[in-house]
This record gives C-alpha cells, sequence and structure tokens, in this order.
C-alpha cells in the first residue's frame, strides 16, 4: 500500500510554494497603490484564490488522483490531453521564470560569479530536490523553511522599521491589484492535487495547505510592496542588497526559488504521466528542471504579470467546470473518451475571461469570469442531462 503523507508535510510543501521570490516580485508592483490599499488588495485577491485553492485541493484528496487525472473527470480521457499538455508546458515556463528570477537576484546580492553561473546552481539543486523526491525532503524542507523563515523575519524587520509611505510612479487600479494577487494562488489550481491525494487526513492536509499558502505569500506580498515603498525600489535583489543582507539575502533567493520550483517540476512529472503511463513522473521532472535552466540561460524571459494572466484564462475557467461537477452536478466523465460539452464551456470560460481583463471591478476578473463559466456550467449540464447524475 502507497504511503501517505502527513499534515505537516503538507504544510511544509505549501510553505515553501509560497515563500518565493515570484511573490516578493509580484508585491512589488502593487507600490502604487500605497500600503494600505495594496495589503487590502493581497489579502483580497488571496481570500479568493486560496478558497479556488481548496476547492481544487480537495476533489483530488477525496478521489486521491492527481490534478490532471481528476480533470479527466470532467473532460474524459482524451478531452483531458488539452489540459495536461498545456500544464506540462505552463510548468516549464513557471520552472525557466523561477529560475530566472532566482539567479538575477543572487548574482546581485552576492556579486560574485555569473547570471548563468547562478541559472546552473539552482537548476542543479532543483534535481537535487526531486532525486530525493516528496517524501523524503520532510527533513531537509525543515531545515531550509526554518532558515528562509528567521531570514525572512529580519528582511522584514529591516523593511518596516522605516515606516516607508512613499507612492511610486505608475498606474495601478484597486482591481488590477486583487487580481495579480489572484493569479499566484490560481497558478497552483492545476497542481495541488498531486499533493493532497496522497494526505492521511485529505481534509485537514487540504485546509493546513491552504492557510499555510494564503498566510506566506500574504506576508511575501507585503515583503515586496513594503520594500518597495521603504527603498523606492523594484528589484527584489537590489531592495535585499541595500537592506545589507548580504549572504543571507542569497540564501532567501537560493532557497525560496528551489523549494518553490521543486513543485513545477515534480508536478509536470505527475502530470506527464497521466499522459501516458510510459512516463515516469522523476526523470520527466529531472528533465523539465534540465530544459527550464536552459531556457532560462539561453532565452529572454520578461513580463510575470502577462504569464500569471495567461495561466489564469485557461486553468481558471477549466477549474470553475470542475467545481459546478464534483461539488455541485456530481457528475462523472472519467470513462468517457471526451466530454464534448464541458470542452465548449472550458472554450467559453476561455473567451469570457479574456473578455474580462479589459473590466475593471473591484474583485479584479478571476471571480467574475468564474462565476460565469459556473453558471453556464450548471445550466446547460442541467438541461442537457435533464437534471439528472452521471455517474
Amino acid at each position: 500500500m502507497k504511503s501517505k503523507t502527513s499534515v505537516f508535510s503538507n504544510v511544509m510543501i505549501w510553505f515553501g510554494a509560497g515563500m518565493s521570490i515570484a511573490e516578493i516580485l509580484t508585491g512589488t508592483l502593487l507600490a502604487p497603490l500605497g500600503f494600505v490599499k495594496g495589503i487590502l488588495a493581497v489579502i483580497t485577491g488571496h481570500l479568493i484564490g486560496c478558497v479556488l485553492l481548496f476547492l481544487a485541493g480537495m476533489i483530488g484528496a477525496r478521489t486521491e488522483k492527481s490534478a490532471m487525472e481528476t480533470v479527466k473527470m470532467s473532460f474524459g480521457q482524451k478531452g483531458s490531453l488539452l489540459f495536461s499538455w498545456l500544464n506540462v508546458i505552463q510548468l516549464i515556463g513557471w520552472t525557466a521564470v523561477m529560475i530566472v528570477s532566482g539567479a538575477e537576484a543572487a548574482n546581485i546580492a552576492i556579486g560574485l560569479g555569473s547570471y548563468a553561473l547562478w541559472a546552473v546552481v539552482i537548476g542543479a539543486l532543483i534535481v537535487l530536490w526531486v532525486m530525493v523526491g516528496v517524501k523524503g525532503l520532510n527533513i531537509i524542507n525543515t531545515i531550509a523553511m526554518s532558515a528562509l523563515f528567521l531570514l525572512t523575519l529580519v528582511l522584514s524587520s529591516i523593511i518596516f522599521r522605516g515606516r516607508g509611505t512613499a507612492m511610486l510612479d505608475g498606474e495601478m487600479t484597486f482591481g488590477a491589484a486583487v487580481e495579480l494577487s489572484v493569479a499566484m494562488p490560481l497558478s497552483w489550481l492545476p497542481l495541488i492535487s498531486d499533493y493532497t491525494r496522497e494526505a492521511k487526513k485529505p481534509f485537514v492536509a487540504t485546509l493546513a495547505s491552504c492557510i499555510t499558502y494564503f498566510v506566506v505569500s500574504v506576508w511575501m506580498y507585503i515583503i515586496g510592496l513594503g520594500a518597495a515603498l521603504f527603498v523606492g525600489e523594484l528589484d527584489i535583489a537590489a531592495i535585499m542588497v541595500k537592506a545589507g543582507l548580504g549572504v543571507a539575502a542569497l540564501v532567501i533567493v537560493l532557497f525560496s526559488t528551489v523549494t518553490t520550483t521543486f513543485l513545477d517540476v515534480w508536478s509536470a512529472g505527475v502530470s506527464a504521466e497521466s499522459i501516458s503511463k510510459r512516463i515516469k513522473e522523476k526523470p520527466f521532472a529531472v528533465g523539465v528542471a534540465v530544459v527550464g535552466t536552459l531556457l532560462a540561460v539561453f532565452t529572454p524571459i520578461t513580463k510575470l504579470e502577462d504569464f500569471l494572466y495567461l495561466i489564469g484564462s485557461v486553468f481558471a475557467p477549466m477549474i470553475a467546470v470542475q467545481i459546478a461537477d464534483f461539488f455541485i452536478l456530481k457528475r462523472n466523465s472519467f470513462d468517457k473518451n471526451v466530454d464534448g460539452i464541458n470542452l465548449a464551456i472550458w472554450l467559453v470560460g476561455f473567451v469570457v475571461y479574456r473578455l474580462f481583463m479589459n473590466l475593471d471591478t473591484p474583485v479584479g476578473y478571476t471571480l467574475p469570469a468564474m462565476l460565469v463559466v459556473g453558471i453556464i456550467s450548471l445550466t446547460v449540464n442541467k438541461l442537457t442531462n435533464g437534471g439528472k447524475d452521471n455517474d
């Protein structure tokens, strides 16, 4: 029988996911709002995103299926392949983005070596994490998270001791800030079931994972927001250098990048295995780490916010359909080849999401778009199935 993961193990995984350079970088983008409005936007966005993250995680926890296996329950065996491939592609992209962010910050923070060298170092550490595996990382993650926790406390103390209140130039509406805050937990929707499926206590582990991610990610956003306002600088590495962290900054950069990116490459392997049983998750995950490192070194990767929005437009309507199917309609298309109705609803949802991007609502556009998709899904499936379950 396959061994299960503890609540503590899941908490450590999502502590590492939230403690990310990407979170801090995104937090700096909210600086034009000012500190109070920025914090309100961060909390609002994370509440929306983490509720969705919890629902997605519970589907995997209850069914003991990986994220992309749960997608088959709404879109069918072959219908789910579209999302599995898109997930693998976005995870490769995330791996490259994270390595780029980490390598640039490490290079500036320590002032030695080169960007390419740090990218390779981070890539090698990610491969090491993969080789150890999810269940073998308890001790390593506990040590790494303890060190990061202490160092970010120091960083927070340095930043907020200054009580900076400057407003940076630039345009940022409250709705756009909320959306940038929703976007980060939303990016984990296609991954969370890869970890909750193996939990000994499914509900408790999923809830603890989402609460942990909420607290840590909000904290990282606020660190980025406060640091940008305190030093008037949007480059996180420059912020840490000005804060006088030196080698400690390098430790923050390396471990936060590795612990977060590990989840991306590992879930890419899990998603690939759902495409074909011939693919083994660990070797594929190593390959993703290598490809992500090569992309980071040899290709220009910028505009994190555009990447987040693209992920949202693909996976927000997908999970909206899944939530409606699993929790309300009790439908299950796992044994079908393709669920054409749900694929059509997802496509409409994709268009709806992109249209909502042109509107500025106080809660961003993920929530309104998902509500529209959910209503369409409930209405269409009730009409086509006569209100009957399809288990």
